[in-house]
Parts: structure tokens; C-alpha cells; sequence
């Protein structure tokens, strides 16, 4: 369930940064207070809310359980320049991604993986990310459209990226057969790890419900080319969801299965 909500600013507001925090309260129907040197703690008191939602000059925030929220492209970053200097991405490699390709990305998160591939597919392509929680997806579509101080190609790979706030299986039933060339699922951002505080924030406000066969038998429909699913390494999850095949690295932790397609598939 999605905490309440209250909206307000950084410390270094102006008009501009208030009346987007207007705007958003009006658009998310979550009460607005001015900052006025007040603490978070205190705007998240004076609206009896569970979370803040902060609006600064360089990013959108989620205040939540003491720790915030927001976009930043993390260890994708580190992926893409690995790419760049020649080496194998296992995700890209389970997708068999190539430059033109369209990707659905059913669990979208903090946009690590749907960047990575967004990079791969390059302008010719697309990538559409889906988030079911709206604060989330808000954060990052905000995020994608206006982070700085990266170089162009990555700056380009985020603003490809589309992002839809939306349950994945509501968003598959109403797509044609063959929309994307690759739908993927990484249940694993439902349970980030305890060590990972960046993660912390998300705990509160992930859909922990497991992928069923439906959304698979859904997502298979979808895909031009294959279904891939992210999963702790030795996972039942694959056997479960009838993934045939499964790849991952000899000591990663983490493990891709794959369910291939015949047909070349189709771009939105």
C-alpha cells in the first residue's frame, strides 16, 4: 500500500521549484506545504503523512523511514562503460539485445537495467519501462528527462526511455501479439537486499506479489522474440514459471531465464 503523502521543497526554493511542488500536489492530490525553513520531519507532522515528497532545484525526491529516494543511473553507469570497453553484459546477453530492438520492461525500479538497454537499442529502438508504484515512476520519469553531468550517449540512453505507471499485466493484456521483441521481469527489485541502503526507500512501497503464470503466458504473447526473468541464482521461480532455459555467470548471484520466441518480432 502506498504511504500518505505530503509535498513540499528544498531548503533553496524559488517560485519556479514551488509551483512545480504545486502543480505535483495538485496532479498526485497530496496536500503542498512551503518549506519555510521547516524540517522534514515537522512538513511530515503537520500533514500526518507517512512520506514527503521533495522537490529540489537538481532532482525529485521520496522521503521515507528517514532515507530519500531518487534517481540516479547507479551501476549502470559502471555497465555501460564496461560495454563500451568490449566486455559482456549477462542481462544483454540473456536478451539478445541488438541495436534496433524494443524492450518491455515490466519491473522498472530505479531504471538500472531499462538504461543498459536503452543504451544497447540505441535511437533506433525502444524501451518501456512500467513501475506499479506511481511515486516511483514519477521519480524516475522526472529523473530520466532532466539528470545532468553525464556524456551524451547516456544522457540520450535516459531520455529514450519511456516510463508508464501501471500494473504489467493490465499494460500486456492491451498489447497487440509481437509489440516488443523482449519483455523482461526482475521480481528481485520486490525484495531488495537488507545490506542495500540505496534499496531501503523502496521496501515500503514495492508490489511484492509474485509473477504468475497468466502475466507470463501474457508476456510470452508480447514478445516478437523471448521472455526473460531475473531471479536469485537456483531459484524455483524458474521451474515454477515454466522457463526452459536459464544462464548466468558462474559466480553471480543472480540468474536469467529465457523463453525464445520463432518470428523476428515487431518495434511499437
Amino acid at each position: 500500500m502506498m504511504p500518505s503523502l505530503v509535498i513540499t521543497t528544498g531548503l533553496r526554493s524559488d517560485t519556479a521549484l514551488a509551483n512545480l511542488a504545486l502543480e505535483l500536489s495538485r496532479e498526485l492530490q497530496a496536500p503542498f506545504i512551503a518549506r519555510e525553513k521547516r524540517s522534514l520531519q515537522t512538513i511530515r507532522e503537520m500533514a500526518a503523512a507517512e512520506a514527503v515528497f521533495l522537490v529540489k532545484k537538481d532532482r525529485l525526491a521520496l522521503v521515507i523511514e528517514g532515507k530519500e529516494l531518487f534517481f540516479h543511473p547507479g551501476l549502470a553507469k559502471l555497465r555501460i562503460k564496461e560495454l563500451q570497453s568490449g566486455k559482456a553484459d549477462q542481462m544483454i546477453g540473456a536478451m539478445g539485445l541488438q541495436e534496433g530492438n524494443s524492450l518491455l520492461d515490466c519491473t522498472l525500479g530505479l531504471a538500472s537495467d531499462a538504461l543498459v538497454a536503452s543504451y544497447i537499442c540505441g535511437p533506433a529502438g525502444t524501451v518501456v519501462g512500467l513501475e506499479d508504484s506511481w511515486a516511483v515512476a514519477e521519480i524516475v520519469r522526472r529523473g530520466l528527462k532532466s539528470y545532468e553531468g553525464e556524456k551524451p550517449e547516456m544522457l540520450a540512453a535516459m531520455r529514450r526511455i519511456k516510463v508508464l505507471s501501471c500494473h504489467h499485466l493490465e499494460f500486456l493484456r492491451e498489447q497487440p501479439d509481437n509489440a516488443f521483441d523482449v519483455v523482461y521481469f526482475d521480481p528481485m527489485f520486490r525484495q531488495p537486499r537488507e545490506q542495500s541502503s540505496s534499496m531501503a526507500p523502496l521496501r515500503p512501497l514495492a508490489n511484492r506479489d509474485p509473477l504468475s503464470p497468466e502475466i507470463v503466458a501474457e508476456a510470452l504473447r508480447v514478445a516478437g522474440k523471448r521472455v526473460v526473468m531475473k531471479e536469485k541464482r537456483n531459484s524455483q521461480e524458474f521451474q515454477r514459471l515454466s522457463f526452459p532455459e536459464v544462464v548466468g555467470g558462474k559466480y553471480s548471484p543472480v540468474a536469467y531465464g529465457i523463453i525464445k520466441k520463432g518470428g523476428a518480432g515487431c518495434r511499437i
